[in-house]
């Protein structure tokens, strides 16, 4: 990587468009193993810059200013009071509402400009997606109206307020703990009641807020917080609160940890790593068995993905919620800042800076702070003084992860806390000459090839930028799902040399205004909100899906896939076995994975097709 301009490509960006879409496949998935996206060293600063100074400076800064025993230039108080727990959520939550967390920049498909999310969401017209429309009275239909944005208006005001109000002090902590505050459990009321009810209306404002992790804190801040602070609460009544924080955070790693078991997981480590700008060349090809013929994970990629990895994030985390030793605690924490700190330095796909750095510097404040000799580690489930409470608790933590395991269909993989899992509901997008630059027609919509042209103070040439963005398919192709799905196209495209073949994930991006990993924002209800704006003709939109796979420790079972033609809807269902496409090679050298078709639409035929009446699952 240069530090301003990418580093040379591995072979001319025109040169490279002109093979065929496999061989494509095979020189950029190569090249990938030690350039990763291949974006400026630059970027990756901006992006150190807004989570360092953005977020984790002027959160500090703003936590000071609204409380009685936190400096801003007394690092030590930074970790002695669990107020700073409360207000960098918020702070965290405001941000990737409004599209400068996660979702930021170019590796998240935002070239420029770098900013989705708000600017979609302030603007009537945008296209959103309503979980329930059809059963949940007035939230049907795909359109934003002035409504949605008065109403998200109203989210962003109720995340200002927490943030905003000085907090209150608590007045009975345990011995040995020092001064305690918290936001006032009020302050919390008005963003409990907007964010559901944004979330009903539009699941992409509920889902970009990372709602699933950061509603618990502010709920519990809200009940367990009113008895902490109540007059003659105990000094129980705190420490019930501080473990249920503990809970949250320990039932986010671990139900990403389970969800990393199978055969998924080993083959996001290998892109991941390769991904990253601090690290050797030599270390990334380690992660492969063979490169450059040899793309699957070798044995360095399985110990980091199941022993660093999922044995970490569960075994850790476990002990941290039933140790009471000092020693063990701050051990545990600091493993997991370190876990965090791995995979910042990674800079992923979809770049969730922030929510590490939060991750792991709170796991130091929640078993290390609050007063002399690491008082924090003190407060387990043992210590909770309503065992009965610890029921609801689990259930409501727990309700995402159970099901999105057993159904995916139903729930989305960031409720199911499968982040960075691999199992990820995907698609790819065919789409035939012309009809990708018809996407600009949409309101606010411009699709990435265009804004890399546009892109300052280096703006790229169409065949760099058409080769850039094809990069988002070697990387999803390196995943097992890549190999499922473009499978599906190779096997029902017969024109799939002249079309316009993008990641799912990124046409999300420019047409939603957020993405982060999560497929069911780019399904069959997207196409057809685009459809209702475009009028395709058959065959011009085709879209190969896939769901997460259920319970994928147990490996015999298949991964479903679905083909939609946007004229059309849905035209075909099937399966694939995970085990075929992870012994395969990312450019699958000998062939389409085998598909399992179990229904295909009345009449269809696949688009390409020169033959009459030629069979169109064949």
């Amino acid at each position: 990587m240069g530090f301003v301009k990418p580093a040379p490509e591995v072979m001319p960006p025109a040169e490279l468009l002109a093979l065929p879409l496999q061989q494509r496949i095979r020189v950029l998935t190569t090249a990938w193993v030690t350039q990763g996206f291949n974006t400026p060293r630059m970027l990756h600063v901006v992006y150190i810059l807004k989570m360092l100074g953005l977020y984790f400076a002027v959160g500090l800064a703003i936590t000071a200013w609204t409380t009685g025993h936190v400096a801003f230039g007394d690092p030590s108080t930074w970790f002695d009071n669990v107020v700073v727990y409360q207000k960098l959520a918020v702070w965290l939550m405001l941000l990737e509402v409004i599209g400068l967390g996660g979702a930021f920049g170019p590796l998240c498909g935002h070239f420029t400009p770098m900013l989705g999310n708000i600017r979609y969401w302030l603007r009537p017209g945008t296209i959103r997606m309503a979980p329930w429309g059809r059963r949940v009275p007035l939230t049907g239909g795909d359109e934003r109206t002035v409504a949605d944005v008065l109403l998200y208006v109203a989210v962003l005001a109720s995340l200002v307020y927490p943030l905003l109000v000085h907090a209150d002090p608590v007045a009975l902590v345990p011995s040995g703990t020092g001064p305690q505050e918290l936001i006032p459990p009020l302050a919390f009321v008005p963003i409990l009641v907007t964010m559901p009810l944004m979330g009903l209306r539009d699941k992409v404002v509920f889902l970009a807020a990372r709602s699933e992790q950061y509603l618990p804190i502010m709920l519990f801040s809200a009940t367990l917080g009113a008895i902490a602070l109540r007059d003659g609460a105990s000094a129980g009544d705190f420490v019930d609160l501080v473990v249920a924080f503990k809970i949250i955070i320990c039932v986010v790693w671990i139900g990403a940890g389970v969800s990393k078991i199978g055969d998924h997981f080993m083959n996001v480590v290998p892109p991941m790593v390769s991904n990253s700008p601090g690290q050797l060349d030599v270390i990334k090809r380690l992660h492969y068995r063979g490169a450059p013929d040899d793309l699957r994970p070798s044995r360095l990629a399985w110990f980091m993905a199941h022993v660093g990895g999922t044995t970490v994030e569960i075994i850790i985390p476990v002990v941290l919620l039933l140790t009471a030793d000092d020693t063990i605690a701050m051990l545990g924490a600091i493993a997991m800042l370190i876990f965090h700190v791995f995979i910042t330095s990674t800079f992923p796909l979809a770049v969730p800076l922030e929510w590490n750095v939060y991750f792991g510097y709170i796991a130091i404040v929640l078993w290390g702070g609050f007063g002399d000799g690491f008082a924090a580690s003190t407060y387990n489930i043992g210590s909770f003084s309503r065992p009965l409470l610890l029921v609801p608790i689990f259930a409501l933590l727990l309700f995402g992860p159970v099901l999105g395991n057993l159904r995916p269909d139903l729930v989305s993989f960031l409720p199911s806390m499968r982040q960075y899992a691999g199992n990820w509901a995907s698609a790819v997008w065919a789409m035939k000459p012309g009809i990708e630059a018809r996407l600009n027609e949409l309101p606010l919509v411009e699709n990435q090839v265009d804004q890399l042209q546009r892109m300052q103070p280096m703006p790229y040439d169409a065949d760099t930028a058409e080769m850039t963005i094809q990069k988002a398919l070697a990387w999803r192709s390196m995943h097992s799902q890549g190999r499922g799905l473009f499978s599906v196209l190779y096997a029902r495209l017969d024109d799939i040399e002249t079309r316009t073949v993008r990641e799912g994930e990124f046409v999300c991006n420019a047409v939603l205004g957020w993405n982060f990993g999560d497929g069911h924002l780019h399904d069959e209800r997207l196409v057809a909100a685009i459809q209702k704006r475009l009028n395709l003709a058959p065959g011009d939109l085709v879209v190969a899906y896939c769901e997460s796979q259920a319970t994928p420790w147990r490996t015999s079972r298949p991964q479903e896939y679905r083909v939609i033609d946007a004229a059309l809807g849905v035209v075909e269902r099937g399966s694939w076995d995970v085990r075929d496409c992870v012994r395969e090679q990312p450019w699958l050298p000998n062939g389409p994975v085998p598909l399992t078709v179990s229904w295909t639409a009345d009449g269809y035929r696949r688009p390409g097709s020169v033959v009459e009446g030629k069979d169109p699952v064949a």
